[in-house]
């Protein structure tokens, strides 16, 4: 039987993981084993950092809502309270981005749910 060295399947797998390596500091780049190691732990912490950049920017925007809020005499609580009451379908990245960009309408949203309390 003769001798299989799977060159062409075993070279494309190498290459496809250091491939995804480049970048990577010093032998975590260049060494097949290292680098497989190295491009593991990347896939888990992107996979884990995409659910915590969900949660942090949940968190930004609150405190962008809170802000603004707090500038118009109302709290957070209070105006996501009476957005709910005025059936307001408005969520929180869309108020955050009212907040920043165009604090004339944000106020205008405030008036609007105070009226509906």
């Amino acid at each position: 039987m003769a001798r299989v060295k799977r060159g062409f399947k075993a070279r494309r797998r190498r290459n496809r993981i250091l491939k995804r390596a480049q970048g990577f500091f010093g032998s975590r780049s260049r060494l097949f084993k290292v680098a497989h190691c190295a491009v593991l732990h990347a896939w888990k912490d992107a996979y884990v950092g995409r659910k915590l950049r969900k949660r942090d920017m949940r968190r930004l925007w609150i405190t962008r809502i809170g802000a603004a809020a707090r500038n118009n005499g109302t709290s957070y609580s209070r105006l996501m309270g009476d957005l709910r009451k005025a059936d307001v379908m408005l969520d929180r990245k869309i108020l955050a981005d009212l907040a920043v960009s165009e604090p004339q309408a944000f106020a205008a949203v405030i008036e609007f749910s105070k009226a509906g309390r």
